[in-house]
């Protein structure tokens, strides 16, 4: 139900990307971003590191019914099959121009998000179990709590600046011309990294009684909220963005409280979005209703998803683009060059959101009912 709920969240800041009215790359480095549109973008916060998080949970559950070579075999065939889907299917789906953009001087973007930093982590994890849950926990808290210790000497950079070593995508943002094609580093590696390998070495939480996980969930849930609240307070460590109070009022003080670092995820941000995430899985198996079992559903097949609301909502903005008078071209390359005067407000991108998930529910749920009926091996890549 958790990955279910993040899927649908994430949908929504997708949507904002693809349909609304002078959309930012990231309207929370904007100063001037209003409440609705912040909250918009931060609630989208949660998606990646749960996603990532019960990726590596899922994969310690996998122990069960695996041997640790089996293990290993299959997280590196599918981390590189995740990283072929990134390179080839999702990066065509933000641009529908697989030959070339424009605004990138003709080059194929390659844009290297989370999907690329899941099937990474896989990859990493396939080789880390063998050293068993407790060295992975110990591993993935010492990145997770140490790496912005390197903030102060590693390069950093912006999404669209070139000219950084490869190596430093491991912890900015940066892009690459490789031949014909533009990369973009979107997730730096690291960090993430470690968010599996903590996956990984807590899903015996998943093992214990009802009871037992329930207690644990809401306990580790609760320190982890209440560790970043007073991290954030000191404000001495855990993230490289400084908060202020604002001139503005309570309201952007907290705006600003709230704004942690994703690209790399900050100590901050983790605490920050993985304690609420912990108490919330913590009660959602008390819950029911048909609102659980669609989340249920839409978490069960998570890639399926992912892959087709890309697609559906970019066809979704050259409909709406060619009903506003533009022309089909103008949408054959990446949201943000998308042309001036596009789009609805934020009000109408919650209306296209709530139309897509109605339009993939019936798609999703017969995916997940092929799932459930059928063993074949490689349903586990879909």
């Amino acid at each position: 139900m958790l990955r279910g709920l993040v899927i649908a969240i994430m949908a929504i800041d997708h949507a904002r990307d693809f349909l609304m009215t002078a959309s930012e790359l990231d309207p929370m480095t904007n100063p001037d971003v209003s409440a609705g549109l912040f909250f918009t973008r931060w609630v989208t916060h949660f998606c990646a590191p749960v996603f990532v998080l019960l990726a590596g949970t899922s994969v310690g559950l996998m122990q069960a019914r695996r041997s640790p070579r089996e293990l290993g075999r299959f997280l590196l065939t599918r981390g590189l099959w995740l990283i072929f889907v990134e390179v080839v299917i999702v990066s065509t789906a933000w641009s529908f121009a697989p030959t070339g953009i424009d605004e990138f001087g003709g080059s194929i973007m390659i844009a290297m998000q989370v999907i690329y930093a899941i099937g990474a982590s896989m990859i990493v994890l396939g080789a880390a179990q063998f050293m068993g849950r407790r060295a992975c926990l110990a591993l993935g808290l010492i990145i997770v709590l140490a790496h912005n210790l390197v903030d102060p000497v590693w390069p950093t950079g912006q999404l669209l600046e070139t000219g950084l070593p490869l190596w430093a995508s491991l912890h900015t943002q940066m892009a690459s011309q490789a031949g014909p094609f533009f990369v973009l580093w979107v997730y730096p590696l690291v960090p993430w990294i470690g968010v599996m390998l903590l996956g990984f070495g807590t899903s015996g939480i998943f093992e214990r009684s009802q009871e037992d996980r329930f207690r644990l969930l809401v306990k580790i849930g609760g320190a982890l909220t209440l560790a970043y609240i007073a991290l954030r307070a000191i404000d001495m460590y855990g993230d490289p963005n400084p908060w202020v109070m604002q001139e503005g009022g309570a309201i952007a003080t907290v705006i600003d409280f709230l704004n942690t670092t994703k690209y790399p995820p900050s100590l901050s941000f983790l605490l920050m979005t993985l304690g609420p995430a912990a108490i919330f899985c913590a009660y959602a198996e008390r819950m029911s209703g048909f609102l659980k079992d669609a989340l249920v559903m839409f978490g069960r097949v998570p890639f399926a998803f992912y892959v087709s609301h890309l697609y559906l909502l970019h066809c979704m903005a050259i409909a709406l683009g060619l009903v506003q008078g533009f022309k089909l071209s103008d949408f054959l390359t990446v949201y943000f060059f998308f042309p001036p005067g596009y789009g609805v407000s934020l009000p109408l991108v919650y209306v296209g959101w709530l139309a897509a998930m109605l339009m993939l529910y019936p798609f999703c749920k017969w995916v997940a009912e092929v799932k459930a009926r059928k063993r074949s091996w490689w349903l586990s890549y879909v």
